[in-house]
């Protein structure tokens, strides 16, 4: 249920912006909800905006049980680039990765 409200604001926010975005229409749009075994989904937009997710149980009915969730979107900045972050989110948190993101020193 988080994620379809985390979805349903990341739609809402991308439609309420100004300008090009307010004209954008939904190109693709896919659900799949597996029940217990997990779910994906992904949405492509015209002015450029695509996220795909799916998640599922790890390690159910241990301990060690956890929701892992691998995801990744992208959309064209003001600068013309387009900026995509891919991430994880489990046990060890929400883990985003992309070119444009600083990285911590090792």
């Amino acid at each position: 249920m988080k994620v379809v409200a985390v979805f349903v604001a990341i739609v809402a926010v991308t439609l309420a912006a100004p300008g090009a975005d307010q004209e954008a229409t939904i190109l693709r749009s896919e659900f799949d909800n597996i029940g217990v075994d997990g779910y994906k989904y992904a949405v492509e937009t015209s002015n450029g905006i695509a996220q795909e997710e799916q998640g599922n149980l790890a390690n159910p009915g241990t301990e060690n049980e956890a929701i892992q969730v691998r995801g990744s979107y992208s959309y064209t900045g003001p600068d013309g680039v387009v900026y995509t972050v891919n991430y994880v989110a489990d046990e060890n948190g929400f883990q985003p990765s992309g070119a444009h993101l600083p990285v911590a020193p090792q």
